[in-house]
């Protein structure tokens, strides 16, 4: 299960449901990067935390299913060890990754992968769930508003988009896509 959407859209607010609503089939797969911790945040929960030169080692090692800079300076990527361990929980891989990566990891698991766009109801309700959040400076806003308009554009080539209006709603649409995904 792959769900990408612009920053600000939900995405993790939703996968962190279905994590809870159906852990004993999911598992999820934690990315890395090259980012510096959020307050609260814990190496190996939300992310695995690396230096650049840690994260370019592993590129050079090929242990990335896939990865992308972002941001200008800012990598991101799924570890092929977060995958098969999940794997051989014998439980299917749940990912949080951007457009671009989704897309990548779509590519390489074809029909084996359902690929969810999470997108918000208009550019507008986006663009204030940034500013609530509060966790950039405002040239890091900017850069992420327009970073998330540009990304809106790929909703197409993703296997279902849900539009992320009213919470509970979108939790359950996605909890019955993973739940049919497993009938397949």
């Amino acid at each position: 299960m792959i769900f990408s959407a612009p920053s600000g859209s939900g995405k993790t607010t939703v996968v962190k449901h279905l994590m809870e609503t159906l852990a004993e089939r999911i598992g999820f797969s934690v990315s890395a990067t090259t980012r510096k911790p959020r307050p609260g945040e814990v190496n190996g929960r939300e992310y695995h935390f690396l230096s650049e030169e840690e994260f370019r080692e592993r590129i050079d090692k090929d242990e990335f299913l896939e990865y992308e800079e972002v941001y200008s300076g800012i990598l991101y990527g799924t570890l092929w060890s977060e995958v098969h361990k999940i794997w051989n929980q014998n439980k299917m891989v749940v990912f949080d990754v951007d457009v671009k990566g989704g897309l990548t990891l779509k590519s390489k698991f074809g029909q084996g992968a359902l690929a969810i766009f999470l997108r918000p109801p208009s550019v507008e309700v986006l663009m204030e769930r940034l500013t609530k959040r509060s966790t950039e400076v405002e040239h890091e806003l900017n850069e992420r508003i327009n970073k998330a308009t540009y990304e809106l554009s790929f909703e197409n080539q993703y296997d279902v988009v849900v539009v992320n209006d009213i919470l509970d709603e979108t939790f359950k649409t996605c909890e019955d896509l993973v739940n049919d995904f497993f009938e397949k």
